[in-house]
């Protein structure tokens, strides 16, 4: 068995099409069918069920590609391995990231770090909790920030710091001449949400429910700067960490005495996912400034 055929078997398990796959591969049809032939001779068994021009792949072959698969990603991560080992300083971090975060943080820790490494370049993506999450357990990222952590014995997650979430109302709100509320307080306000599935969400219906009532919710968004043009428009009342997209001259930041309204920040990856060491080395570097107050 050789290394073409599980590639050339790959591809036209993928498509279930030969002159496809052929096209694909860059090789003749009569070509590939010869070497699909040839690796069933070897296993002593069709891979593929044939109706004329049409083939769908059988019982044996799903078995078989599986471990195809599996085979062809070691290799690929051998590979990797490899070149991180001659190369330790340079690749690509994928890392995904809350909304929130791309603000401020991402872009200063980022300049930081390539102030440092120069050569290494970033994959980045943002989105809800949710998503994030989602992209964790399929590897579509190596690493994460983010805030709310649901419990999943798959990753693994290191809190770095923890910020305050404070009351937002519109200028000229009722409630703007004050400095601190209980949450309470604004139980029968329109109240601006972020979309289920947001960290951010979670929290603050997490931290209402504490308070002992249900937000009115009116208006949903997906972004800091979105909901707080709603409060901005007199739209309704949110909460949310103090970023710099907040226009203060616009809105009133209210500082919450109860309940305690705070979000832990965190770093997550997959538990026994390849990290190359400049993935490793970026941790590091987040969990020293962490540590050294920096963040």
């Amino acid at each position: 068995m050789e290394w073409h055929q599980i590639q050339y078997f790959q591809t036209v398990a993928e498509t279930e099409h030969f002159t496809r796959a052929a096209e694909i591969l860059n090789i003749s049809q009569p070509a590939l069918s010869r070497a699909i032939s040839k690796l069933e001779q070897e296993l002593e068994v069709q891979l593929f069920d044939r109706n004329g021009r049409n083939i769908v792949l059988n019982k044996y072959g799903k078995m078989f590609l599986q471990r195809v698969e599996r085979s062809i990603h070691e290799i690929e991560l051998g590979k990797q391995e490899i070149q991180d080992m001659i190369h330790p300083n340079h690749g690509t971090i994928s890392l995904s990231f809350l909304h929130s975060l791309g603000i401020s943080f991402i872009p200063s820790i980022l300049q930081m770090f390539l102030t440092k490494y120069p050569e290494v370049r970033f994959d980045l993506s943002q989105s809800g909790s949710n998503q994030v999450f989602e992209k964790l357990l399929t590897g579509e990222c190596d690493l994460a920030l983010l805030s709310y952590f649901q419990d999943d014995k798959e990753l693994h997650w290191e809190s770095l710091w923890s910020e305050e979430l404070f009351l937002i109302v519109s200028a000229n709100h009722a409630l703007a001449s004050k400095d601190e509320i209980d949450l309470v307080e604004i139980k029968h306000e329109p109240f601006i949400a972020f979309k289920n599935g947001y960290g951010l969400r979670t929290i603050v219906d997490q931290i209402c429910s504490q308070a002992d009532f249900t937000p009115n919710v009116t208006f949903e968004g997906e972004e800091i700067g979105t909901v707080a043009g709603l409060v901005e428009a007199k739209l309704g009342v949110s909460i949310v960490p103090d970023v710099k997209v907040l226009d203060k001259n616009k809105i009133k930041l209210i500082r919450i005495r109860n309940p305690i309204c705070r979000r832990e920040i965190g770093l997550t990856w997959k538990k026994g996912r390849y990290l190359s060491p400049v993935t490793k080395k970026f941790i590091d570097f987040v969990k020293n400034l962490s540590h050294t107050k920096h963040l």
